[in-house]
């Protein structure tokens, strides 16, 4: 936005940040918050301080690199807040874990490391960010982040690096942060966001989250629905197996439901119901339109209840059936086999079309992402610190929810 557009939005910008960053305890502090969201949003190529300093014409560098980097203000109580908003304003949304790469030069960022990023496609130096984000088919906003720490930066791993415990120092990396899977990470904010009274419709993620029968089994024993994408090596019962019991004889454990033949993968399980098992579903309207109308989207897709049967679901559930769920497979009329695959564990009474969007539901959060990285400078960050981190993003996450709140309030005309 340029400077007349900021300042249109002024007063709401005021209240908002009010609202939100009333838990900092100087009013100082908030006003540095609201100097920080307008730099932000002001059009500009870079969103780092030094440049945003400039535009802003107000607040030195040096004042917002201090409130960013040193003021010891805590990120929870604000992103609870941006949370509680967001929840009310979306009316219901789904939960998207998801994690994105924050290309990087050299190595002083905090838990930068060559490392996967579906970012660039490849193994490239970066910092990878776990986030949870409150999504609609209309908009999202990412509420919580964690910062995923490698086996480089952990003294307790045999990967680290032989400076570790100085990057750690410098980089200001609390001694109690430790390299966990990002699944674990996920877990960590979904039980954050639970203690703060919020609950998903539905969580929607990836295949590196899908395919951890340990995050799927921690979401089910807490209440919640999923539809996760999976590799396609994932296995699986069929809902009908032969299965046998072994008979209790007063002594030891309760006896184990025992299933007699290996699973199969989801691939194998599809392959086998062939091609004529797949239906077409159309689930939401495209960007696209033709003669002045909507295209809609659509494509062929294969459903069947299954069984999953990982180590973790087996051991979750001894002496009992495996506990049933939707498998879901996208299967386009030209290819040989399926393309895509999804669990759930939605009712069996959930409509064709409803799995489908649900499953689909991911493309917003992806869309929404260029906004947060692009637009509002996710990854345009160059503090050295944890904490510089966390404040940076939670401020972009703030940012972001603003610019959703108007886009969402029929009132307000609210730039692009």
């Amino acid at each position: 936005m340029d400077t007349v557009a900021v300042q249109r939005l002024g007063d709401d910008l005021g209240e908002y940040v009010s609202d939100v960053f009333g838990s900092l305890r100087f009013v100082l502090w908030r006003g540095r918050a609201g100097d920080y969201l307008r730099g932000l949003m002001l059009d500009g190529r870079r969103k780092s301080i030094q440049p945003m300093a400039a535009r802003l014409a107000g607040p030195h560098e040096q004042a917002l690199n201090h409130f960013v980097t040193n003021s010891p203000w805590d990120v929870a109580p604000v992103r609870r807040r941006i949370a509680e908003r967001m929840q009310v304003a979306l009316a219901g949304p789904a939960w998207a874990i998801d994690d994105t790469g924050l290309l990087k030069y050299g190595k002083a960022s905090p838990c930068v490391a060559r490392q996967y990023t579906g970012t660039a496609g490849k193994i490239t130096n970066c910092q990878v960010a776990v986030s949870v984000s409150l999504v609609t088919e209309t908009a999202s906003c990412p509420v919580d982040w964690r910062l995923f720490l490698p086996e480089a930066w952990d003294p307790a791993s045999p990967k680290a690096t032989e400076d570790v415990d100085h990057r750690r120092r410098r980089a200001q990396i609390p001694d109690t942060v430790r390299h966990r899977p990002k699944w674990r990470l996920a877990l960590e904010m979904i039980d954050e966001l639970l203690g703060w009274g919020l609950r998903p419709s539905v969580l929607v993620a990836d295949a590196g989250y899908g395919d951890a029968g340990e995050f799927r089994q921690a979401l089910a024993e807490r209440g919640i629905d999923y539809a996760m994408q999976v590799a396609h090596t994932i296995t699986a019962y069929p809902l009908e197996v032969e299965r046998t019991t072994v008979p209790y004889c007063g002594d030891g454990p309760y006896p184990k439901k025992i299933y007699r033949q290996p699973a199969p993968t989801v691939r194998d399980l599809l392959l086998q119901a062939g091609e004529k098992a797949a239906r077409r579903v159309t689930w939401r309207d495209s960007s696209r339109r033709r003669n002045g109308r909507p295209v809609p989207m659509s494509s062929r897709f294969v459903f069947q209840r299954v069984r999953p049967a990982g180590p973790a679901i087996r051991s979750a559930h001894l002496g009992q059936d495996l506990p049933e769920a939707w498998l879901i497979a996208e299967w386009p009329a030209d290819e040989p086999e399926p393309v895509k695959y999804w669990l759930s564990n939605l009712p069996a009474t959930t409509a064709k079309r409803t799995l489908i969007r649900l499953a689909k539901l991911r493309w917003r959060i992806e869309h929404d992402y260029r906004e947060v990285k692009t637009g509002l400078g996710l990854d345009h960050y160059e503090g050295r610190t944890w904490q510089g981190w966390h404040h940076h993003t939670t401020l972009v996450s703030a940012a972001h929810a603003f610019l959703t709140l108007q886009r969402l309030d029929p009132k307000t005309r609210a730039p692009e």
